[in-house]
């Protein structure tokens, strides 16, 4: 028996293989798919079953493209509907892989569908569960993503309660929980670091497996959750639609552009630019109107916070090296129409004569005294948790992840200091704006650690 967790960390993803006696199963698998694929024939096993513990609202799952190329089936839990084909597993039916057996347990609450998947080693014994969204490692998912459904959060509550009870808590203590998402997703409010633990110590440490924790109180606390990103209910619907070849989007976005074509793409497809290098770079030079989202934060969540389109046309800047993987990670959130990157970077546009703009930084030092001085207005683009348990006297709260329907909130003559954490949302939040036309914003170089270190907390409150 093998168990192999495959871990995605700018999603906070977990996929698996599972390898025993010449066959093999993917559980959750991300879209770029070849890495399954690769481990199977250097195991010389075939892959047998893809299971899907539900629909993923944060990413594009590979289970269409990998059912294509491997033949493999692909299983959801009870009420799973298609436009693909699929074979929907009763709850407690067992499938097998080689010498183990996989049995689907229907545990509704996060989606309807939701199933965690429980494995059974080659003498029959609960090995693991693959959890899905519906427990994590600290915390459970959220209960608010299908509201279409004419259910509401409160309902779906009430069912993770009851599938936690009655279908998870009954299993034995030193079964391990394999959940597919950890710290840094959305898809819940407080997950641990850890990617993975046994049920009893969950059992022990996670607030929802209380066995004194009353209905009322879980439904309560799981449903106290900020909305969630606007590009979930769109990469379930992919989910459940289906979607064009990974193979084919990689083509035709990791296609080299000089400035001319790449200029033509903005001005004749309307192409959203994007630049992708480091925010320090972005800040020394880009090209006027580009937005920055670096490829070394936590790049695809905030593509699909910020982009209301998915099929917005998209060309890009990228650090040398790193176009098939920009083009990869949009297509991980369901922007696939990527038409091409500027090749030779942004010093290809320079030496092409062209135009460029720059943020004005201030670092933490010299942002201190002019707090001292009582002369500042502070946009503090963190979210309104961040900013509750501290922030600078005065600062307004405008939080990156809102901004498409906040901007307005913000006085295009007024000049304003802005920060977040570290300075990463920030140069997004002001590449924004400077794309709308507002000119009179100065980033604070390593955000609210910088500052708050530097200010000693004399202007900080506390609350």
């Amino acid at each position: 028996m093998k168990i192999e967790q495959i871990y995605t960390g700018c999603l906070a993803q977990g996929a698996y293989y599972i390898v025993s006696d010449g066959e093999a199963a993917i559980v959750d698998p991300m879209r770029e798919i070849d890495a399954y694929i690769k481990k199977a024939e250097a195991d010389g096993v075939k892959i047998k079953y893809i299971f899907e513990t539900h629909f993923h609202a944060d990413f594009v799952s590979g289970h269409v493209d990998l059912a294509r190329k491997t033949g493999a089936t692909i299983i959801f839990g009870p009420q799973a509907k298609t436009e693909y084909a699929i074979y929907s597993a009763r709850d407690g039916e067992s499938f097998d892989i080689g010498k183990l057996s996989i049995q689907a347990i229907h545990t509704p609450g996060h989606t309807l569908e939701s199933t965690t998947y429980l494995l059974k080693d080659e003498s029959g014994k609960d090995h693991c569960i693959f959890s899905g969204d519906t427990l994590f490692i600290g915390d459970v998912g959220r209960p608010d993503l299908a509201i279409k459904t004419g259910l509401t959060k409160e309902d779906l509550a009430s069912m993770l309660y009851h599938s936690l009870q009655e279908k998870i808590m009954p299993l034995a203590d030193d079964v391990i929980v394999y959940p597919a998402h950890g710290a840094g997703s959305a898809c819940g409010k407080n997950m641990a670091k850890e990617t993975w633990d046994t049920l009893g110590n969950q059992k022990k440490k996670n607030f929802a497996l209380d066995p004194l924790l009353s209905k009322e109180d879980f439904i309560k606390e799981v449903t106290d959750i900020l909305p969630a990103p606007q590009y979930f209910a769109k990469n379930a619907l992919i989910n459940k639609t289906g979607y064009e070849s990974i193979d084919h989007i990689l083509k035709r976005g990791n296609q080299p552009l000089n400035p001319e074509l790449f200029e033509g793409l903005v001005n004749s497809e309307g192409a959203l630019m994007l630049d992708t290098r480091s925010s320090a770079e972005f800040n020394a030079g880009h090209i006027p109107n580009s937005i920055f989202i670096g490829i070394d934060g936590t790049f695809a969540p905030w593509v699909g916070a910020l982009i209301k389109d998915l099929n917005q046309p998209i060309v890009f800047i990228s650090p040398k090296g790193m176009e098939e993987e920009v083009v990869t990670r949009l297509s991980r959130v369901g922007y696939d129409n990527t038409l091409g990157y500027l090749e030779g970077g942004f010093q290809a546009w320079t030496a092409a004569g062209k135009e460029k703009s720059i943020v004005e930084n201030i670092d933490a030092k010299a942002f201190a005294e002019i707090v001292r001085s009582g002369k500042r207005d502070v946009l503090d683009v963190r979210r309104a948790a961040e900013y509750d348990i501290a922030h600078l006297e005065g600062a307004g709260n405008i939080p990156l992840d809102y901004i498409n329907d906040t901007m307005d909130t913000v006085d295009r003559e007024k000049p304003y200091y802005v920060h977040c954490a570290g300075g990463y949302r920030s140069v997004i939040f002001i590449s924004i704006l400077q794309a709308r036309g507002y000119e009179n914003l100065v980033n604070i170089n390593g955000g609210w650690a910088a500052v708050s270190n530097e200010l000693q907390k004399d202007a900080i409150v506390l609350s």
